[in-house]
């Protein structure tokens, strides 16, 4: 019996042939992007018959073409009573479409060489497909299926839904599980990104092929599609491809409203595990991606604990102190919450000890922010880091442009990036540091039961 990838959702695809592709993106395509950021993504807006729009970076020198896509909605689209829809849904695209049931649909996957993929966030659901240029018309067709006329075949929905339901089995036990499950809900209360994302046994249990059908229908429409595309494909060829693979869609999704929310801080959530190692997790107030003061925020986290070995928090928990391996901290951005999160993990013994020691170097920041000579360097790691992160491969490039679009950041956005961390003055950042960090965080403790943490 064929099973999913371990991260479940969803992966399948050529296997021989799968292999070839991958070892041609490894060996060509790094070194063509090392260094050449805004030099080697020239981005086209494209626009088909039917109105879809696409980003595409043309580019032949491997013959790979990568297809990656969104569609609003996710998780908080998941019906009372019945979490876990979207990620039962997102596992089943490749289980059968059109006239194929499962196997058949493997097969043809096999045989056109490709690689597609499946996933649901709380926001979103994302789509991508890799494939063979050779092979493209075979791989899109098979892609058009998923998209437009999954079966949702019972015998598959048994089987999906008994791995997401092993899995979480297997997860009640595992104390970072449960202490995530646990800050969802301190956090976040009756909102839905307070939900399980895999649901439960007994949520899994009631959904159907009903309601498999009809969530598909209400959550894949044109209107809140975001597609990029990259490789051995022209514009005129991606405009016949987006209208066979999204033209037939609904216009309109219909999506149930969700609020905003303001993650609820200043409050502190042990879950007691009699553990060698305690986990730690600060939240603090966060920035919206697309806001002016974003790159502010971003360059004084870097100095915080962006950098993993060269930040403060690095420098005072582990260099100094031997207390972790690591301390981390990174901006959180979803669609109606946004948030800073620190993370360390320390002996169970020295736990307060991190904890205050972290608050130390936060209170630090807020009241001074950094130096002019740690904004230097900064601004000087975040710009030369861009590409190795996010333009390394076509798989990172056409996420990057996926997720550059549901930002509305700027078809320039590349080019401009530059220039606009430059920008960054040092009494912006130590403003953005102040704003940010003078608030009383949620914290998370994982481990033996720690006494409340005074307040700095």
């Amino acid at each position: 019996m064929r099973t999913k990838p371990s991260g479940m959702n969803l992966s399948s695809g050529g296997t021989a042939v799968a292999r070839v592709l991958a070892a041609l993106v490894v060996l060509c395509w790094l070194p063509m992007f090392a260094g050449r950021a805004d030099a080697a993504v020239s981005i086209q807006d494209v626009v088909s018959p039917k109105g879809i729009h696409a980003w595409l970076v043309e580019d032949y020198s491997v013959p790979v073409v990568t297809i990656r896509f969104a569609f609003g909605g996710g998780t908080t689209q998941d019906p009372d009573g019945k979490e876990g829809l979207a990620s039962l849904m997102t596992g089943l695209f490749d289980e059968g479409a059109g006239d194929l049931d499962s196997e058949a649909f493997q097969e043809k996957l096999d045989d056109a060489g490709a690689e597609m993929s499946f996933n649901a966030d709380r926001d979103r659901i994302y789509g991508s497909m890799r494939m063979l240029a050779s092979e493209k018309d075979a791989a899109f067709g098979l892609l058009e299926l998923a998209v437009e006329k999954p079966r949702f075949d019972q015998k598959p929905i048994d089987r999906i839904r008994a791995q997401l339901v092993s899995r979480i089995r297997a997860s009640e036990n595992d104390p970072d599980t449960q202490a995530a499950i646990a800050m969802s809900k301190a956090l976040y209360g009756d909102h839905p990104y307070s939900r399980r994302t895999d649901g439960t046994p007994e949520t899994l249990a009631k959904i159907t092929s009903d309601d498999l059908t009809a969530f598909h229908h209400r959550l894949f429409a044109r209107d809140d599609l975001t597609v990029a595309v990259v490789g051995a494909i022209d514009a005129e060829s991606l405009k016949k491809v987006l209208d066979q693979v999204f033209g037939d869609l609904p216009e309109k999704a219909g999506l149930t409203p969700v609020p905003d929310v303001q993650p609820k801080l200043d409050q502190q959530v042990q879950i007691n595990y009699d553990l060698p190692q305690t986990s730690l997790q600060l939240l603090y107030p966060g920035v919206k991606r697309n806001a002016p003061d974003f790159f502010a925020a971003y360059l004084m986290n870097q100095v915080l604990g962006g950098g993993t070995f060269s930040s403060r928090l690095f420098e005072e928990v582990r260099e100094k102190r031997g207390l972790a391996y690591g301390a981390t901290s990174n901006l959180i951005d979803r669609e109606h919450a946004d948030g800073l999160v620190i993370q360390t993990a320390t002996r169970s013994d020295k736990a307060s000890e991190t904890l205050g020691i972290v608050r130390d170097v936060v209170k630090k920041m807020a009241a001074e922010g950094p130096s002019a000579n740690e904004l230097a360097e900064a601004k000087k790691y975040v710009i030369g880091a861009f590409a190795i992160s996010n333009l390394d491969s076509s798989t990172a490039i056409a996420r990057t442009l996926v997720d550059l679009q549901i930002d509305d950041l700027g078809i320039d956005y590349i080019q401009t990036r530059e220039a606009k961390i430059n920008a960054v003055t040092l009494d912006e950042v130590k403003a953005e540091a102040k704003k940010l960090l003078s608030a009383e965080p949620a914290i998370l403790i994982v481990g033996p039961k720690l006494e409340e943490a005074g307040k700095k």
